[in-house]
């Protein structure tokens, strides 16, 4: 009965989603609008960037690697949308512009990490900066906020007839894509076998360095298309748009279950965890809870995120040492 799906269901994926449980639980506790459709569809909108960029930022982690330029990026790509808006191109075209930027600074990045071999932390460290600053080349600290309504509608819209935000659904559409991706297809089981063991998927023939250079590519494609929702959501672009959301990406994703060493994790973990921080930010904020303290919870998630799934994990190893303990010692008898 101990096979993987229901080992899965056992491990830190249930957990998250039992918290989930409970945070829903206790948001309705703390405040009497928490659970309206109003809330929730506000909630879902807040954190829809993030999701979109976690699920790239999954994959490149479970390769063990790391782009900290995500947020840049965002702000980079958001930038050229206002300045080929106000210069008068047509929005198809900014748009494609818009994505193509994104995945040429995704390029950069695998380029610099796979054919000159630098560590992925101190490259996307350093691209941070380069994309940031040429955000403010690009746009300076003006703002273009007369984006038409038909696409700012995309942004902050809800589906004709519901409270679901627009944005959710690409989100959750893509989501599915991912997942599938990772979960049941040769390029998912590449992921995790180049994350466990690099050395050994080179030997095994895996194409390590055009995989890695995808993963970024599709990181920064994804974060680019995350500029054009917090851009239309917000009906305002600027170079200091997302500052600092690489690090609630990156919490999620490890809160999630995916191991920062590479190697393990999965989807459905980290839109769990999204979710969760979303919904205690908002329970609090509802709360009127001051700002410090949600920096402080933010924090503690941060360290939970790294400490939680390296826990299950003893606790899952421990467990089935014990159970071939076990085994072993009935087949000797």
């Amino acid at each position: 009965m101990t096979n993987k799906p229901v080992r899965t269901l056992l491990g830190w994926e249930a957990a998250l989603i039992g918290l989930v449980a409970l945070a829903l639980l206790g948001g309705s506790l703390l405040h009497d609008a928490f659970l309206t459709g109003a809330n929730l569809s506000n909630l879902s909108s807040n954190l829809v960037e993030i999701a979109l960029i976690a699920l790239t930022m999954t994959l490149v982690v479970i390769a063990a690697e790391i782009d900290l330029s995500v947020a840049s990026i965002v702000g980079m790509c958001s930038a050229l949308l206002g300045v080929l808006w106000a210069a008068g191109v047509a929005m198809p075209l900014a748009l494609f512009l818009t994505l193509v930027l994104g995945a040429a600074a995704g390029f950069v990045n695998g380029w610099l990490v796979t054919r000159l071999g630098l560590p992925s932390l101190a490259v996307t460290i350093g691209t941070l900066a380069l994309y940031r600053g040429l955000a403010y080349a690009l746009l300076g600290d003006r703002a273009v906020a007369d984006f038409p309504p038909l696409w700012t509608n995309l942004g902050f819209g809800t589906v004709p007839g519901t409270q679901i935000p627009i944005p959710i659904v690409a989100f959750a559409v893509l989501a599915v894509i991912t997942a599938v991706a990772l979960h049941a297809t040769p390029f998912g089981r590449a992921l995790y076998a180049i994350g466990a063991n690099e050395l050994a998927a080179r030997f095994s023939g895996l194409r390590v360095e055009r995989t890695k250079l995808v993963l970024f590519v599709l990181s920064g494609l994804m974060s680019a298309f995350a500029a054009i929702v917090y851009t239309f959501r917000f009906s305002s672009a600027r170079a200091d748009n997302a500052v600092g959301l690489e690090l609630a990406v990156i919490a999620a994703v490890l809160l999630g279950g995916v191991s920062i060493f590479g190697g393990r994790g999965s989807v459905i973990g980290v839109i769990a965890a999204v979710f969760l921080i979303g919904i205690i930010q908002n329970a609090l904020t509802l709360a009127d809870v001051p700002n410090e303290i949600l920096t402080i919870v933010t924090g503690l998630l941060l360290i939970l995120s790294v400490l939680g799934p390296n826990l299950a994990a003893r606790v899952r190893a421990t467990r089935e040492r014990r159970a071939h303990a076990s085994a072993t010692k009935g087949g000797a008898l």
